[in-house]
């Protein structure tokens, strides 16, 4: 079984078991009460793309719990602990994606001074931002952390992704806010590879953690 096809069956169990609706509906109430009309692009991508973080650890979270024990000692059994565990991670990722797109949709909808380099920009920081909350999601629920510790120990993960200096999330979105006041938004290319390599180091701990343990 490969992994391409696990992950359109975890993309499709998130789906169906409707975990993707808490952490979704959240992404779209919130925006939408924060976007106005006239609203500055650079700015408002800040805004949407900063949200992406919690939103997409919560997607984590779902999908690495959507599968019942059962079913998923199966896929198990067929496709070994490493590609059901970071299938699931995949998935999630790219239901950020897609949420992040649907909000940078609405933004260059709404918003003025469209730029293109501030759709660049708010492109980019969405990635940055979908791939640093898949990270936090990855290291701060089962395997590596279960029980009553995961969701403060992810909420402390995303606050510090999102407000310490140097991290690509941080550095992204407060890109695009100092470029809509200086009309000159302008992501750090750097933030790109970086928060890959975070998602990938994250992903790469939870896949050896669920090998390790077989959870």
């Amino acid at each position: 079984m490969t992994l391409r096809v696990l992950t359109r069956y975890h993309l499709e169990l998130l789906v169906r078991s409707q975990r993707w609706l808490p952490p979704g509906l959240t992404y779209l109430v919130v925006l939408g009460l924060g976007l106005s009309g006239g609203d500055d692009v650079s700015s408002a991508a800040a805004f949407s793309a900063g949200l992406l973080v919690p939103v997409t650890g919560w997607l984590v979270r779902g999908a690495v719990g959507a599968e019942p024990a059962q079913s998923r000692a199966c896929l198990v059994a067929a496709a070994g602990w490493a590609r059901v565990h970071l299938s699931a991670l995949l998935a999630a990722a790219l239901a950020g994606l897609v949420l992040g797109a649907l909000g940078l949709a609405a933004v260059l909808l709404l918003g003025s001074g469209a730029t293109a380099a501030g759709v660049a920009g708010g492109a980019a920081a969405t990635v940055v931002c979908v791939l640093s909350g898949a990270a936090v999601g990855a290291v701060c629920n089962r395997p590596v952390v279960a029980g009553p510790y995961a969701v403060p120990l992810g909420l402390g993960a995303v606050v510090a992704v999102l407000l310490v200096p140097g991290s690509p999330a941080n550095e992204a979105v407060r890109a695009l806010v100092l470029g809509a006041r200086q009309h000159a938004p302008d992501v750090p290319w750097w933030t790109l590879p970086a928060a890959a390599a975070l998602a990938a180091g994250c992903c790469w701990a939870a896949v050896a953690a669920a090998v390790r343990r077989g959870d």
